[in-house]
């Protein structure tokens, strides 16, 4: 197993290296001058060129990438063009509210969709299963805004349960901020139910289908046995992936969540970095939005390998 660890950490900081160059690389061909940008239109061409200097712009591009690389390492990520706020602060800010909004659309997602998607797979071919399958795709069907206002509608001002925006403040507390994370973190859990209830569907169902399955209860093994200890460790496997992508896409791709319900999350840190062309800070949430994709993957090789020992010893 510590071999197998090794050889996973090993490929997750060389792809974090890949994707660092690659971002470095996509940002440097946004359309527009960063100068122009902060500077405004009337600033002299003495004035850009200065700037230009003063933040390294005029520097090699392979020069402007290892400083930033290694600034980055070391927790020296800069200061916001925009905002001129120590980028660390702002982007970790930003990161324990999403972390914070991940947990609980987690939470409410993953247990209901595993739980569908067993009794699914299950009860194949039957009108639960098909109940299951248009209920799940039915929601996931709608767009994430009129998902959201349909809940603000209903929680917010018919039943007035919950608030209907999750605007919160700065260092607040995640028992003070949980009811408002409930709104937004229903909405994410949603789109994600069908993805991981149909995965897991196809795992049971296609496990139930081995030979050894129907060599288990040939022997007399009790079904529920048949089903606990060998068929859910090898079903669960597809829906593990899933979840793992899921979690870094909640991290950073809460977009349109997070603008209908007003919530400050890494996703509307990003869409505000990329209209004020800040790159530090855009290069800063990009590498960190890529860090969660990776350990949220190493967490699923983890339990794969943990579930389906073959896996580490391959």
């Amino acid at each position: 197993m510590t071999r197998y660890l090794l050889r996973r950490l090993t490929f997750l900081v060389l792809t974090l290296l890949l994707t660092s160059l690659l971002i470095f690389v996509i940002t440097q061909w946004l359309p527009g001058d960063v100068a122009r940008v902060i500077l405004g239109r009337e600033a002299s061409e003495t004035s850009l060129q200065q700037l230009r200097e003063r933040l390294g712009l005029n520097q090699p591009l392979p020069l402007q990438y290892l400083h930033w690389l290694g600034n980055f390492v070391v927790g020296e990520w800069g200061i916001s063009y925009s905002t001129e706020l120590p980028i660390r602060a702002l982007v970790l800010e930003r990161l324990g509210n999403s972390l914070m909004l991940t947990l609980v659309a987690v939470l409410m997602a993953v247990p209901l969709a595993v739980a569908l998607g067993v009794i699914s797979g299950l009860s194949e071919g039957s009108w639960l299963d098909d109940a299951i399958n248009v209920a799940s795709l039915s929601v996931v069907g709608l767009p994430e805004f009129v998902t959201g206002l349909l809940l603000i509608e209903l929680f917010a001002f018919q039943l007035h349960w919950l608030p209907s925006s999750s605007s919160i403040d700065t260092g607040a507390d995640f028992p003070d901020v949980l009811p408002s994370l409930i709104l937004p973190a229903l909405t994410a859990s949603l789109v994600l139910l069908a993805y991981i209830a149909r995965h897991t569907r196809a795992g049971v169902s296609a496990e139930l289908k081995q030979t050894y399955v129907r060599t288990a209860v040939l022997t007399g093994l009790p079904w529920r046995t048949v089903v606990t200890r060998h068929v859910l460790p090898n079903a669960l496997l597809p829906a593990i992936t899933v979840t793992a992508v899921s979690v870094g896409w909640l991290l950073s791709g809460l977009v349109v969540v997070e603008n209908v319900f007003n919530y400050p999350g890494l996703g509307r840190l990003l869409i505000f970095a990329i209209d004020r062309r800040d790159l530090p800070l855009l290069q800063a949430i990009a590498l960190i939005a890529a860090l969660g994709f990776a350990l949220s993957n190493l967490a699923a090789d983890l339990l794969y390998a943990y579930l389906n020992p073959r896996i580490r010893l391959g």
